[in-house]
This record gives structure tokens, sequence and C-alpha cells, in this order.
């Protein structure tokens, strides 16, 4: 059996052809961003208390008055058809047993309708990515409310593709075109084969419907590629309103100013995130840009982050620098791609769960209030958050 993220990622590694692998896996540029989002937590360090009373940790959070059994969310990914059959339905199938949200992306392979079905009873969120045709996204929107999609996530961070230099490599296009590359890639990964050939292409099917016509990937990938809304604004957060009735969050906010125009234009939410570093080569982490949103905010709307995560200490270290809830992206999707029975069944392979952690930690409850996260060398933890040396909050 496989104990954690990391295995499930090797294992999906060795299932997967470079191609498809490196689509999900890779970064921008040189993947400097994406390097960064993960070693940001080797600066920081839990600090534990001990006798204090662990009889009662629970890692249960709320999401906008809806009880999830942890501080995470399985975030959007798209194209998930390209490594597995029904990948979506299957991912909110485990986020629903595992009692945590589950974010359908724009670029689905899975109708909207299907994911519902596949979850009955699942929390279940709606990605939205706005094209020039806004006619598509506010069909989106009414299809995912009247099935009983809770929130709206509105990505604000891809105008424009990354340049990805793995895809560029690998000559990633849709839809694939056999080539000695791919014809070989394929020929040694037979399982994946069989199952592309048996299941036919993945296409992005919820474009389709919105937009009246039959799939067709190519054209349809080209609408998410290459004709983004460039104009969108935060006044547009208003043509939302008038579409969607649930939540709004706003993800892809990476700074102070951004994150107060969302809470001035009325966004439930903002998603601390680069991406997952697929976007910009060279950007912060999103961890290392947190503390200070969440004082700019104050409390006004909620603080979510993503990029990174791969253990529930991860995101109880996030928790400890005062972000309410996680999204988990890569680190949801592994353990279903990796071909893994129970990998499918599970939506947080982790080590352990993060009650397990909060006792070990000496985090009593839900307070958090006992132990701590201090940096090397350069940061304390006090009983009223994380300082500097010199005092001032971070």
């Amino acid at each position: 059996m496989l104990a954690s993220v990391a295995e499930y990622r090797i294992a999906a590694r060795r299932r997967l052809p470079r191609l498809a692998f490196d689509y999900l896996d890779g970064g921008a540029e040189d993947g400097d961003a994406l390097r960064r989002n993960s070693g940001a937590y080797g600066q920081w360090l839990f600090k534990p208390r001990v006798l204090t009373d662990v009889s009662r940790c629970s890692s249960a959070m709320h999401f906008f008055g809806r009880e999830a059994a942890a501080p995470l969310i399985v975030g959007p990914t798209g194209l998930n058809g390209l490594f597995w059959p029904r990948a979506d339905e299957l991912l909110a199938q485990a986020a629903s047993r595992a009692n945590l949200p589950f974010v359908l992306s724009t670029a689905s392979t899975s109708l909207l309708e299907d994911v519902r079905a596949a979850a009955p009873q699942g929390d279940l969120w709606m990605q939205l990515y706005v094209q020039q045709d806004r006619g598509i996204a506010e069909d989106l929107m009414r299809r995912a409310s009247a099935a009983g999609y809770s929130t709206l996530v509105l990505t604000v961070d891809v105008p424009v593709h990354g340049k990805r230099d793995h895809d560029t490599r690998n000559g990633f296009r849709l839809p694939l075109r056999l080539s000695p590359r791919l014809l070989a890639d394929c020929l040694t990964h037979p399982r994946w084969t069989w199952q592309m050939a048996r299941a036919g292409s993945p296409q992005l099917k919820n474009i389709a419907k919105s937009v009246g016509e039959h799939a067709d990937l190519s054209r349809h990938a080209a609408m998410l590629s290459r004709q983004m809304d460039l104009t969108l604004g935060w006044t547009d957060l208003e043509w939302i309103r008038r579409h969607w009735s649930g939540k709004v969050i706003v993800k892809g906010v990476m700074g102070v100013q951004d994150a107060l125009l969302a809470v001035a234009h009325g966004a439930d939410g903002v998603v601390i995130s680069n991406h997952g570093g697929r976007q910009l080569g060279s950007t912060f982490a999103p961890l290392e840009l947190l503390p200070g949103i969440v004082d700019a905010v104050r409390g006004k709307t909620e603080v979510f982050i993503d990029g990174g995560v791969r253990r529930g200490s991860d995101a109880e270290g996030r928790r400890a620098r005062r972000a309410r809830r996680v999204a988990r992206a890569g680190a949801a999707v592994w353990p279903g791609f990796s071909g893994s029975r129970r990998g499918q069944r599970s939506a947080r392979a982790d080590d352990g769960g993060d009650a397990d952690f909060a006792a070990l930690a000496g985090m009593p409850g839900n307070r958090r209030s006992g132990s701590g996260v201090c940096r090397a060398r350069w940061f304390t933890w006090s009983g009223s958050g994380l300082t500097r040396a010199s005092g001032r909050p971070v």
C-alpha cells in the first residue's frame, strides 16, 4: 500500500506516458515557481507543545456554512480524461466520500451534470474561465446552478497560457497527433494506451454543450487557449452576480492590492494562487504572500491558498499562518491517476490525517492556539501569532 502523495505521484509517472505526465506535473519555463511553491514549506518548522489535552482533536471545518472533514478542497484540474476515463466523476466521488468540496474545471472532460449524478450528495463547486463569447460562461453558470453546484470559482490568472517548455519539447497539442515519439511513448505504456483506445479521445464536453456544438477537441481547446476575454475586469463581478446566485471566489490573487479590490467588489473569497507555478516561471509562492493578504482583508472575505500542499502537515502549516482553507489539485489527483484502486477511492492520500498531526503537534481541538509554526533562525511563535524576531507580525 502506498503511503503518501509523493509515492502515488511516482506510480502515476510509471503509468502515464511522458507527454501526459509532464502536462499535469510541469510548471512554466524552467519550473522555478513550481519548485518555490513546495520549497516554501522547508522554511517553516512546527514547534509542538506537550502535556496538552489532545483527546478531542478535529480537522473538521466549515465551507460557507457546510461542514467538511478537513480544511482541504479538491481543486480544479483540466483535461482529466487524458489521464483516466471519466476522471472528473471519479474524483468527485472520492471527494464526496472524504466529505471534501470538489471543484470542477471549465476544461473538464465530463459533463457537469454527469459529475453531479456521480456525486449526488457532494459539495460541488464550478471553476469558470471567461471566453470572448461571454454567452458560454453565462450558460455554464446557468447549468451549474441548475445542477446544484454551490460555489463559483472565477479563475483570473490565465489571460493567455504560460510558456510551458515541457509541452513544447513533447510536442503536446490537442488533439494528440501521432508522431514517432508519441508512438514510442504509447507502446511503452500499454495500459494507458488500451484505456484511451477504449474510451476514445477526451473532449471538452462542457464547452461543447454550452456552445451548442458537437465535441471538437481542437476547436474547443483553441477557445480556451486563444479566445479568453482579455477585457475582463473587477467591475465584471457585477456581471457574474447577475448570472450566479451562490458564493463567488476569485482565484489567482497574488497581492494585497488585488485582494482589497476583490473585497471592494464583493467577492466572498480569494484564492492566493500562482496557478501551480504553470503561468509565470518566476513569481512568489502563495505561502510567502499569505500573512500580508490576511492582514489586509481583515476578515472581510475568506482567504484560501493553493500550491505546493502535499501532506496534512502542509495544510496545518497554512492554517497556523492564518489561511482558513487549502485547495489541493495535483496532490489530490495523483492517487486517482496512479492506477491504484485504493488511490482512486481516496481524495486524501497523505500521512495519516490532520487530526493525528494535530495531536502530535499539541494542537487541542480546532483552536490550534498552543502550538505554532516558526521559521528557522528568523521567526518565533507567540501566543498571538507568528512574529519576526523584531516582534512585528508577518
